[in-house]
């Protein structure tokens, strides 16, 4: 049973105005505790968890290959770590039915987060995604079982269309907005399309979409700037961060392993600024 506290109502109220403006939500996400501290203490207002950066953290593959206890430890730990809301990458909602997702969503009320990612990415091969209104049961589902709650859980449903090439590309935009539009009706309050980078796609998306709209930032994108302007209200970073960290752990593990230089340590964050930032707890 899920414990709701006024101070995580408070936070998923807080959550939810910062989908209504006035300005774009930048969503870092995180992997860890110190991660999500070091946003904090940067003055991000809100943060996610990563799917993929907690399983590749563990040595693991992304795709729910991780057990969903094991996920859900790091969502609570991660959610104790901060005092700003938290939403959690749940992918497809760790099981194939709705009442599977919508035991998902109480579990991580349970374990301190305010909002959820549910994506429609199949594991099957052959079919990429699942079937449009499987998802949207399932987003409803998810909005039920918060409601049974008494807490306004933010729903992030998230189409995969474009990030795993789904039909022609001339027929993607519609086949998007057909879905998010459909999780939307659902119950979601902000809609996902990873995998998309061009404006002009982009701004069809945000003027077709019934909601507000989630784009993934990264190498490519247009300036947290520039989607503000084409009226996205949410960007996030999704495991960028933390493979960008991993690369950086590559390039300096080559150098070792090359001329045995230092220079890829350089820009270290000192271990007195961090044992000083991790000993006074989460921001106030």
């Amino acid at each position: 049973m899920t414990r709701i506290s006024k101070s995580l109502q408070s936070l998923a109220d807080q959550f939810l105005q910062l989908h209504q403006g006035p300005r774009i939500l930048l969503l870092p996400n995180a992997w860890d505790s110190g991660s999500a501290r070091l946003y904090e203490e940067a003055g991000f207002a809100a943060i996610g968890t990563t799917s993929a950066g907690i399983a590749f953290s563990r040595g693991l593959s992304d795709g729910e290959r991780i057990a969903f206890s094991e996920m859900l430890t790091a969502i609570s730990q991660i959610a104790a770590s901060v005092q700003i809301p938290v939403t959690a990458d749940i992918e497809a909602g760790f099981g194939p039915t709705p009442e599977a997702a919508a035991e998902s969503c109480r579990a991580v009320l349970g374990a301190g987060a305010v909002g959820v990612n549910l994506e429609d990415a199949s594991r099957d091969s052959a079919r990429p995604l699942v079937d449009r209104t499987l998802h949207s049961d399932k987003v409803r589902a998810a909005r039920e079982a918060a409601v049974k709650e008494k807490i306004h859980l933010v729903i992030n449903a998230r189409t995969d269309v474009f990030l795993r090439g789904v039909g022609e590309p001339k027929t993607r935009v519609d086949e998007a907005l057909g879905r998010i539009n459909a999780y939307r009706e659902a119950g979601a309050d902000c809609l996902f399309v990873p995998g998309v980078s061009d404006a002009e796609t982009i701004q069809r998306l945000v003027q077709g979409a019934g909601g507000p709209v989630n784009i993934l930032g990264g190498p490519g994108a247009p300036s947290v700037g520039d989607l503000e302007r084409l009226g996205v209200r949410r960007v996030s970073l999704g495991s960028g961060p933390m493979r960008a960290g991993l690369g950086l752990l590559r390039r300096m593990i080559s150098e070792l392993r090359g001329p045995g230089t230092w220079q890829a340590l350089e820009g270290a964050i000192p271990h007195a600024e961090l044992n000083t930032l991790f000993g006074r707890g989460p921001s106030s």
